[in-house]
């Protein structure tokens, strides 16, 4: 498409069309405690949210049968919260500036990542629909039924499909895998070698394709409606895919509650979510504007070479590569030419904001996590760790701030980065990123 780049910051395009990290803050962001949140013509409100944990917890038992790991917690899919003091230092964050937490996605029994949220949500509602119509369950009874011979049967007549470059298709093929769908994971160029092994180690099939990520979904989305008995899990389009990462809203609120975080006027809470196609932090930003209104503050993370989200929400309709850039980046799960239109109706009036990060940024950061506290991520999942700095160390990052009254309360922020990926990461993998990022930290890069 055609963008009339005249219509934007001068100073903006210029920076994102060479690669520059920058701070875009949303101009049509809301206040309004009552806003409503509309998308596809729809309304959708915290009853959606509560919806979608009500299927998780239905599923639950049968998840803990599936999942052997998911017995301790009894078949609940869910991430530790963790103070992070000594990466707060490493990124030179002062307590003046408030405290630094993690929300460990990267540790998500299962999947592995943030998309065991989404994706398990998705194809649990595909299985319960049919499980429904077929009479197998009620939505008062006992979920393990779905574990028999008769659901077995049902489902397998079934493919559950997606495109994904890696981690939305490891939790949907795992996943519709567990239950007897046949499963299927359109894969792009750029996804990891290692992620298209463990999804063949669980008998799904995957269909490699020489384009994007883009192209790998629209292939997907070619085949499936082409087969009445395929049921393609849209990354760009689907709203259930969103409701599921919701969700998380409702389980980090009483994780906060227990560790005695407070969320309100005088005590705002950012929170850092890495964006792909924009599915999963639209989907968890909606859930916390439901709980905290107007206090939480979703700021997306984006590689340079990869804004697709800032794109959408400068212009509406564009690509990466409208703006002249590549689409290529360490960052396997964030290389997307172009957002989710769905998930960006939803944050027009919500999102905070938007920065972007460098590869080598993304590994340094990476290095100092492990360093600090001794976590694990993949270079993905460390894009957030870019964000308290954008925002209190740049000039649009402290407009931000004034603009919106936050100057004056920072004491008393909390700066959580959501890290989404990384438990699954093949050790001399994971050794080859913190070597990367060893050697660029060392160097001052």
């Amino acid at each position: 498409m055609t963008i009339d780049f005249s219509a934007l910051p001068s100073g903006l395009v210029k920076d994102l069309q060479a690669a520059r990290p920058v701070f875009w803050a949303n101009p049509q962001r809301s206040e309004d405690p009552a806003l409503q949140t509309v998308v596809d013509g729809r309304s959708i409100s915290l009853a959606d949210v509560r919806a979608a944990q009500a299927r998780f917890d239905r599923f639950a038992l049968l998840l803990a049968q599936l999942f052997p790991e998911l017995k301790e917690s009894a078949g609940h899919i869910e991430s530790a919260l963790l103070p992070a003091p000594a990466m707060q230092r490493s990124l030179g964050l002062p307590s003046s500036a408030g405290a630094l937490w993690i929300k460990a996605d990267h540790g998500l029994p299962v999947a592995g990542s943030i998309k065991a949220r989404g994706g398990i949500h998705e194809v649990l509602e595909f299985a319960e629909s049919l499980a429904l119509e077929h009479g197998l369950v009620t939505l008062d009874g006992d979920y393990t039924a779905l574990a028999g011979p008769a659901a077995r049967a049902l489902f397998g007549q079934y493919q559950v499909a997606v495109g994904s470059t890696g981690n939305l298709g490891l939790s949907i093929g795992v996943m519709a895998s567990a239950l007897g769908f046949r499963a299927a994971v359109h894969m792009s160029a750029d996804a990891k070698a290692w992620k298209k092994a463990r999804l063949r180690a669980r008998g799904v099939e995957v269909v490699e394709h020489t384009g994007d990520y883009a192209s790998a979904v629209a292939a997907g989305r070619r085949e499936a409606d082409a087969d009445p008995h395929s049921y393609f899990v849209d990354d760009e389009r689907s709203l259930s895919l969103m409701l599921g990462y919701s969700a998380a809203a409702l389980h980090l609120q009483r994780q906060f509650n227990a560790a005695g975080v407070r969320v309100d006027a005088a005590h705002p809470l950012f929170v850092y979510l890495p964006c792909g196609v924009g599915g999963a932090p639209a989907g968890i930003a909606f859930g916390l504007r439901q709980l905290y209104g107007p206090h939480v503050h979703a700021l997306f993370a984006e590689p340079v070479q990869s804004p697709c989200f800032l794109a959408e929400m400068l212009s509406h309709g564009a690509s990466v590569y409208d703006f002249g850039l590549t689409n290529r980046t360490e960052a396997d799960g964030l290389a997307v030419p172009q957002a989710s239109e769905l998930a960006a109706e939803a944050m027009r009036a919500l999102l905070g904001g938007v920065y972007t990060v460098a590869d080598d940024t993304l590994f340094v950061d990476l290095y100092r996590l492990r360093e600090a506290e001794g976590l694990q991520i993949e270079p993905s999942a460390a894009a957030g760790f870019s964000g308290p700095g954008m925002l209190t160390g740049t000039d649009a990052g402290r407009t931000y701030l004034k603009q919106h009254g936050l100057d004056r309360t920072m004491a008393r922020a909390t700066h959580l980065v959501w890290t989404t990926g990384g438990l699954f990461v093949p050790q001399e993998e994971y050794a080859r990123f913190a070597e990367r990022g060893a050697a660029l930290a060392t160097s001052g890069r």
